[in-house]
């Protein structure tokens, strides 16, 4: 009969995961023997918030749950953050806490807080593990973090439960659940076809969802057969090609966006999340076509009809089934992409960040896999990096955290053994991750760390200047990044120039290490960029 941990152990790893990421306490190392005795892995974070991010970025790109562990008291404080981000990012994440036994927890203090209720607010569902349950537990685990749309669960881990023996029920459902969900048939689907067969100028607004259905093709057919222009969330890049002729661009929430969304007769909106949106009113008055995984119960988006059903069985009947629209697509988007690159192309005296990053995206390979930090840099990045294929470009938008770049490109790294990684951050971003370089090291997972420094957090720095407040307490950055990636055990350089970079990242690739670029960048046009994308 196996233990408490050996279930979960085999569990994780028949799921398809096959390490568990955080830092361990007392009560973990059981759990830890379980996955040594099964060739898993343990990856030791140096941050646990670091640890949940990681394994939030694996469910993300492999629809798997990650798995995240941290010892009781200050590390299941900590790892809050990471936990917050799979919540509202919409990943798919399994969070383990340790946890005294029932009788010390009932009378010790010290390390002492009620890890149920800390996580309540930011988990789908948070339970004790127990021997006796937790057959069931992990399977009602699976499926919470993976049904639409995705998210964390937690499990607080009492010590006296981990080598308790664990007997199995008579029959227990499948791990992974078999489903069978019937799509539509065209009766079903009349008004949503009535609906885009009258629309002269549709306009297709992405969201995650089309990721939860694996439904990026089918969206892409539907899009050429209507012509319409398409325009994704920051999270939802690569959905469609970036260099497909209907790409438009990611939805930001400001003027440029509204002029082209305006400029259509029918909004059908693919999967779309309001967490992925800016917090704002909807600003459009004609028609929305909603087309869903789950149904939207915020009333943030106000369609007028909203299909639920399964995505991409969804959009494979309706782009069989609807008219072929005309060509005005292409040129909206072509006219959206324009407007926006020369609203971010300010001038500069230095090299700018738009610029560093049309070199990097130039340098790097086609499938290089990206993730950005939250930060003033993201906005551009979001814009100027081309992705080409579903979960190539991975960011926080939903928590919108800070320090996200790092980990997330070790979980692509793992997801994606033989492509190049790169990870974009502002110095302030990369600096509450550093630590993880000598996991990156340590475990062989490299990464080319891509650091825009600015000397300070730039995105404070617009919004102090926009208020006409005087710069004060922003300061960051400005480091030798060379010699902090050598203590790490990783290279590193320091550039200024478009050469510079260029012969960095052509480096960085042909050495095959961790590396890391920091890029002195002249930020001076935050402001204008902002004020032209963004409104703030």
């Amino acid at each position: 009969m196996s233990t408490t941990v050996e279930v979960i152990a085999d569990a994780i790893k028949e799921a398809g995961t096959p390490f568990i990421a955080g830092h361990p306490g007392g009560e973990s190392v059981e759990l830890m023997e379980a996955l040594r005795q099964r060739d898993m892995r343990f990856i030791l974070m140096k941050q646990e918030v670091a640890g949940a991010m990681l394994s939030a970025t694996w469910g993300e790109i492999t629809g798997s749950p990650g798995v995240c562990l941290s010892t009781r008291g200050p590390g299941a404080a900590n790892m809050v953050n990471g936990v917050a981000h799979a919540f509202l990012d919409r990943a798919p994440l399994i969070a383990i806490t340790d946890q005294y036994s029932a009788a010390t927890y009932a009378i010790g203090l010290r390390q002492r807080i009620d890890q149920i209720a800390l996580y309540a607010p930011v988990v789908k569902w948070s339970s004790t593990i127990h021997a006796a349950t937790v057959h069931q537990q992990i399977r009602r685990a699976m499926r919470e973090a993976t049904s639409a749309p995705p998210g964390p669960i937690h499990f607080d881990m009492p010590q006296s439960e981990t080598v308790k023996e664990a007997p199995a029920p008579v029959a227990l459902a499948p791990l992974v659940p078999n489903c069978v969900i019937p799509g539509p048939d065209r009766a079903d689907l009349a008004e949503p076809i009535r609906m885009i067969d009258a629309a002269k100028r549709p306009i297709i607004l992405v969201g995650l969802g089309a990721f939860w259905s694996k439904a990026s093709a089918e969206l892409v057919t539907l899009a050429e057969r209507l012509g319409a222009p398409v325009l994704t969330t920051s999270k939802c890049k690569g959905v469609i090609p970036e260099d497909h002729p209907l790409r438009a661009g990611c939805i930001i929430g400001g003027l440029i966006e509204r002029k082209l969304v305006s400029e259509s007769d029918l909004i059908i909106a693919v999967g779309l999340d309001s967490v992925e949106l800016q917090p704002k009113s909807w600003p459009y008055t004609q028609p929305v076509l909603a087309l869903s995984g789950t149904p939207s119960l915020d009333a943030c988006v106000p369609a007028t009809l909203e299909v639920v059903s399964d995505l991409k069985v969804l959009l494979e009947r309706l782009a069989g089934w609807v008219r072929c629209g005309d060509s005005w697509g292409e040129k909206a988007a072509a006219v959206f992409r324009r407007d926006v690159n020369d609203a971010l192309n300010t001038p500069a005296t230095g090299l700018s960040p738009q610029r560093a990053m049309e070199v990097a995206r130039a340098a790097l390979p086609r499938n290089t896999i990206a993730t950005c930090d939250a930060g003033a840099s993201r906005l551009l990045i979001v814009q100027k990096w081309e992705s080409y294929g579903p979960r190539e470009f991975l960011t926080s938008n939903g928590l919108g955290s800070m320090g996200y770049a790092v980990p997330g490109a070790l979980a692509a790294r793992l997801a994606y053994p033989d492509r190049p990684v790169v990870a974009f951050s502002g110095d302030g971003g990369f600096l509450m991750a550093v630590a993880e370089l000598q996991t990156s090291v340590r475990e062989n997972l490299p990464i080319i760390v891509i650091v825009l420094d600015d000397e300070e957090i730039g995105l404070i720095r617009v919004k102090q200047e926009i208020k006409g407040i005087p710069r004060y307490g922003i300061g960051v950055g400005g480091l030798d990044w060379e010699k902090l990636a050598q203590g790490f055990g990783a290279d590193g350089t320091v550039v200024s120039t478009e050469q510079g970079l260029q012969g960095a990242i052509a480096a960085a690739l042909r050495s095959g290490r961790t590396t890391v670029i920091g890029v002195r960048i002249d930020a001076s046009g935050y402001v204008a960029q902002f004020n032209a994308l963004r409104e703030l």
